[in-house]
């Protein structure tokens, strides 16, 4: 019966290590396997990208919808990469190929000069990084300052300038425009507002804030579909802070410069969206609960769709469930694979040599310190790409600590009288180890790579950011649309796949007790 259940054990053991080998095979190749298809085919592809906000989403799509209608060439999509800091990064290093801009923000925090530049003039210092901004869509979209109607006429603030004898008013700024060259920093100078404080607050989540009381000041875009709401008026530039924000389209010179029929197609949209027609195409989503794609389709179309909303099982089942649950699936299973690689090793060394492991636990700690976003951008300077390997690095990062930690303390916590008779018997330090100790601390081993299973499960969320996938699309959408079903439809996926995880990790921990038994 013994030599059956070795039998078993040794034959699950190598197909789980043949399962990692393929799924690292198949991680590894997917990439070149989807490219070696549109070679094959001899189709040339366009990436269209977009910022996190709905805005962004929807140009990005009409973009896309408009090079798909009109040229022969593949047009793939990468939506909700994040702020500018991380489009023009992924833009300057091939990863997409074009994006909607505003010339406010090219000028400002892109080039960082301090005069309005015109179209000619920004181009000008675009072109050495071999980069052009071109086709101005027809509407501008500025910052505002908005508050609501009853408590501004309460204080007596019409202006940006009348905020500096309201120095207790609760603000809430999206972090973009606190960390602007041409934001709230800035602003706080002009207008001598050093006595006002912000607060970080996503922009999706602002004017419900705003409605509900937890603030009292928001920024605005001008295009923004709650400001049809009387309730809520904007605040008077008098001193003409904010620059112009003509909505253009940024793109790489080398992208484009085979393709004159895309050009000729994205020339189309010159002058076509109006500052009314911007704001009813975000009031289709965030309003009437539209797709980003039906808007754009609307608007490139001018057909009627239907907008009645859409049921939470088929949203949640919708036509990338598939896609987006192999990405969530790739993203965890390989950073939990290389933290293993990388944390058991390491917790080892922590064991045997704590002069040394103890400043790897202590620095592997300060990973988990550092907000995700930021190790991400970090990450993204330092691989020059965005997509899969950066999230996987930054997901690995994090869950290196529970692992570390929980291998250096079951080997600790392991009675020293078997190492004494091991040691009794004529086994050295390393027979020890292997045979005696790390058998003995395989449950505190499992424990934290089953908490670091979790961690990078809930953590894979933030990797649709930078355009590597995953559930988090759908709650960075519906995060910029204040829509909860869309939230939602991310959210419980990724938990489900955390408890299935886990209750997957428990499985093997109790599969290998036996066979230990």
């Amino acid at each position: 019966m013994k030599i059956q259940i070795n039998f078993l054990g040794s034959l699950i053991i190598k197909r789980f290590k043949l399962f990692i080998f393929y799924f690292i095979i198949l991680f590894l190749c997917f990439p070149q396997i989807s490219n070696a298809e549109s070679i094959s085919k001899n189709i040339e592809t366009i990436t269209v990208a977009s910022k996190r906000f709905t805005e962004s989403y929807i140009l990005a799509e009409i973009v896309a919808q408009t090079l798909k209608n009109n040229s022969d060439y593949e047009i793939k999509t990468k939506l909700g990469l994040g702020n500018t800091t991380i489009l023009f990064s992924a833009l300057l290093q091939g990863n997409i190929d074009i994006y909607p801009e505003y010339l406010g923000t090219i000028t400002k925090e892109i080039l960082k000069q301090h005069d309005t530049l015109s179209l000619e003039q920004i181009n000008k210092k675009l072109l050495p990084l071999k980069i052009q901004a071109g086709v101005l869509l027809g509407f501008q979209n500025s910052y505002a300052l908005a508050m609501r109607k009853d408590q501004a006429i309460d204080l007596g603030i019409t202006s940006i300038s009348d905020l500096i004898n309201h120095p207790g008013l609760k603000i809430g700024f999206s972090h973009e425009f606190l960390g602007r060259p041409d934001g709230w920093s800035a602003l706080q100078k002009i207008y001598d507002l050093a006595n006002l404080n912000a607060k970080g607050l996503d922009h999706g989540l602002s004017y419900s804030a705003l409605e509900k009381k937890q603030v009292d000041l928001i920024d605005a875009y001008t295009t923004d579909a709650q400001l049809s709401n009387e309730n809520i008026i904007l605040l008077v530039d008098n001193k003409s802070f904010f620059p112009t924000y003509e909505a253009v389209l940024l793109y790489r010179i080398e992208s484009f410069k085979d393709k004159p029929n895309a050009l000729l197609a994205l020339e189309g949209l010159s002058q076509k969206i109006s500052q009314i027609e911007m704001r009813n195409m975000n009031a289709n989503v965030e309003v009437r609960g539209l797709s980003f794609s039906s808007t754009a389709q609307l608007f490139i179309t001018q057909e009627q769709i239907s907008t009645s909303p859409i049921s939470f099982m088929k949203q949640l089942f919708g036509q990338d469930f598939l896609r987006l649950s192999f990405e969530h699936s790739l993203l965890v299973f390989f950073s939990l694979f290389v933290a293993m690689i990388i944390g058991i090793p390491l917790g080892i060394l922590t064991f045997l040599n704590p002069s040394i492991g103890n400043p790897i636990l202590y620095i592997s700690g300060v990973f988990q310190t550092i907000p995700s976003l930021a190790l991400l951008a970090f990450l993204i300077t330092i691989f020059q790409t965005i997509g899969p390997i950066p999230a996987i690095t930054a997901l690995s990062l994090y869950a290196l600590l529970p692992i570390i930690e929980n291998t250096n303390t079951g080997l600790s916590t392991v009675n020293p009288s078997l190492r004494e008779s091991a040691r009794a018997l004529g086994a050295n330090r390393w027979v020890c180890l292997i045979k005696i100790e790390l058998p003995a601390a395989i449950p505190s081993i499992v424990s934290g790579v089953k908490i670091a299973a979790i961690t990078a499960t809930g953590t894979a969320t933030i990797a649709a950011f930078v355009g590597a996938g995953g559930y988090g699309e759908r709650i960075a959408q519906g995060l910029a649309t204040n829509n909860t079903q869309t939230m939602l439809a991310g959210a419980i996926p990724a938990a489900i796949f955390a408890t299935l995880l886990q209750a997957l990790i428990s499985l093997y921990a109790r599969f290998l007790a036996r066979y230990r038994a």
